[in-house]
């Protein structure tokens, strides 16, 4: 009997991704237009000069229910803090935005003029003056509810998080299953985290293989943990920001750039929770807002980092991290995710040019973690082939560092911890169409990408894994396996990459080894589909097809919609003899899909075999 190929896991790519930003895309409830500068003489006025300045950078946050610790709405509100507010505009500590002036722009800049932080300063040195009530512009209006109307499906945590009344920051992910029954193009993600002054920042993971639930000791209870590693059973790297924190409203991804969403895709929100002094309940809620119109864009993640240089000793105020990668083909750069943690100093990302011009990506000379955030540029900025990306961030670990958390200064590491340190930088890219229309540039980028953290960092078991997935699709069964065996043995019970080296040792004819890195993965995820497959394949191959039967009735249990499964099932049954439920599985095959070819001809050799059934 003719028996189906082996599953394949070698097309999976791990995507890692850390505690990543916050969208700092601000809504611009009624817009003022930017005040005259205020003559040295004029008296300045609440209703006049700073009513539109506080409405349209202050109050988005500052307004019952959102994350400012009081309200910024009317002359009173902003004359009871009056001297805080003009200390911490001169400071430029507000409002809260990292990046420095000059190129490049970014959507939403939240950043005072010098003008406008003179005025705020005199308007207090004058005695705060409220002004003629024809001055006053509108108030802002914000919306109650969902910022952008009654989302199309609205999902819950199925359990609360317990947040405890003290201690240090808390992690903590919430799965959302299967929010959806068929495939959608999801556009938006509005997230409610519930109380905001809980939470510091949240993001979402596409979790296509429905890792995360594996993660959790009882369905729907969550899992603590700040960097994830998502699995995904084809080449899909990571591609979108989805992130929030407070005052941030939700990013609508333009047309042709929507997130694709299939019935088996689990949405992760990775929280970073805060304790309030008292005991606490988390529990959040997506909205999502889906599009008729399927992507038509590709962008993709590209991720630098170098966290092995972070060895920072004590008193240290200019540490420098670096890290470099050159593209291998043209791109539009479309946003930037910068991270560190306290230690984090000066952060600047450039671009240097085929042609040795260099181009700034972004430069924040004083950062503050507390205020992190994605910024998506004003206008792509294009990048061609050859492009060397460069990131220069530097550390300070002296005890001038107010935002130190420890005293005396100690040598911090890289880790995922808060205590510890981080140098990471995303890149949203969008790479140009190939001339080749079955090439997708998105392959040479995850390769490069792989090859690169290899040379940093030869033990980066992710990188390895993803190296050899893309070599499996590009052909290349040795290189492939190489790379799947290295994974392998920096993660010796690893079931994922202990399935896939074990598929392709299949496909290479290499089947007693196949089958030990087979049995390895299904001790290790005994509920894994894949390994079930691929070993049954593998004992079919060695012509013990009473222990294939077994690995293939396993399979059909885990995944009874596989017609693969199914026919191979059917083909076991067959071998040792037991026609008649051979007959009954190869029809369910061709039920699931028509088309299936094992299917197909095994109930064909059945009935030229069996004279009177029907062809």
């Amino acid at each position: 009997m003719k028996v189906g190929s082996p599953t394949l896991s070698g097309l999976l790519t791990l995507l890692a991704l850390g505690t990543a930003g916050l969208a700092a895309r601000h809504t611009e409830v009624a817009r003022q237009s930017v005040p005259r500068v205020v003559g040295s003489q004029q008296h300045v006025t609440f209703n006049r000069d700073i009513a539109p300045i506080i409405f349209r950078n202050c109050s988005q946050c500052h307004h019952p229910g959102e994350s400012g610790p009081f309200s910024l709405l009317t002359h009173m509100d902003v004359k009871t803090h009056g001297r805080q507010i003009a200390y911490m505009t001169s400071k430029r500590i507000m409002p809260p935005w990292l990046p420095d002036p000059g190129e490049p722009k970014f959507a939403g800049e939240l950043r005072l003029t010098d003008d406008q932080i003179a005025t705020i300063q005199k308007w207090v040195d004058q005695g705060e003056v409220q002004g003629n009530p024809a001055d006053l512009p509108p108030q802002p209006k914000f919306v109650v509810g969902w910022e952008l109307g009654r989302p199309d499906v609205i999902v819950k945590a199925e359990k609360p998080y317990h947040l405890v009344a003290s201690g240090t920051d808390q992690y903590w992910n919430f799965v959302f299953r299967t929010p959806v029954h068929r495939t959608r193009w999801l556009k938006a993600i509005e997230i409610r985290p519930g109380d905001k002054r809980l939470v510091h920042h949240a993001n979402v993971i596409v979790d296509r293989d429905q890792s995360g639930r594996r993660m959790e000791k009882e369905p729907g209870a969550g899992f603590g943990g700040m960097e994830l590693i998502i699995s995904s059973e084809t080449f899909d790297p990571d591609s979108h920001f989805l992130f929030w924190k407070p005052g941030s409203p939700p990013y609508v991804e333009p047309d042709g750039m929507a997130l694709r969403l299939d019935k088996t895709t689990d949405l992760i929100l990775n929280t970073h929770l805060q304790p309030s002094g008292k005991p606490e309940i988390i529990q959040p809620t997506l909205g999502l807002y889906f599009t008729d119109k399927p992507a038509t864009k590709h962008p993709i993640l590209i991720q630098l980092d170098n966290d092995r240089m972070l060895n920072i000793p004590a008193g240290d105020k200019n540490f420098l991290v670096t890290d470099d990668f050159t593209l291998p083909v043209d791109v539009s750069a479309l946003a930037i995710y910068p991270h560190a943690h306290y230690l984090g100093k000066d952060l600047l990302a450039y671009a240097t040019l085929p042609d040795g011009t260099r181009k700034t990506l972004i430069h924040i000379s004083n950062w503050d973690l507390n205020w992190q955030a994605v910024y998506h540029y004003a206008q792509p900025i294009d990048l061609p082939a050859g492009t060397k990306i460069s990131m220069r961030f530097t550390y300070d670990n002296s005890a001038d560092n107010i935002r130190n958390p420890n005293d005396p200064p100690i040598r911090v590491m890289g880790g995922n911890r808060a205590v510890d340190e981080m140098a990471h930088l995303w890149l949203q890219v969008l790479p140009n169409e190939s001339a080749d229309a079955t090439a997708d540039p998105r392959v040479a980028i995850e390769e490069a990408l792989a090859r690169h953290h290899i040379q940093n960092e030869p033990g980066d078991f992710e990188a390895h894994y993803n190296l050899a997935a893309i070599l499996r699709m590009k052909g290349d069964l040795p290189g492939a396996i190489d790379q799947f065996e290295q994974a392998v043995r920096l993660q010796p019970d690893d079931p994922t990459a202990n399935n896939a080296l074990g598929g392709m040792l299949l496909a290479s004819g290499r089947t007693d080894d196949a089958i030990a890195h087979l049995n390895t993965a299904l001790k290790a995820r005994p509920d894994y589909f894949d390994a079930h497959y691929n070993l049954g394949n593998a004992l079919a191959a060695k012509g013990d097809f009473a222990g294939a039967l077994a690995q293939f009735r396993a399979a059909v249990r885990l995944n009874p919609r596989d017609a693969g499964a199914e026919a191979n099932l059917g083909s076991a049954l067959a071998e040792v003899g037991n026609l008649q439920e051979a007959r009954l599985h190869f029809e369910r095959a061709l039920q699931i899909d028509p088309k299936n070819e094992v299917a197909r001809e095994n109930l064909e050799q059945l009935n030229r075999d069996a004279p009177g059934r029907p062809n």
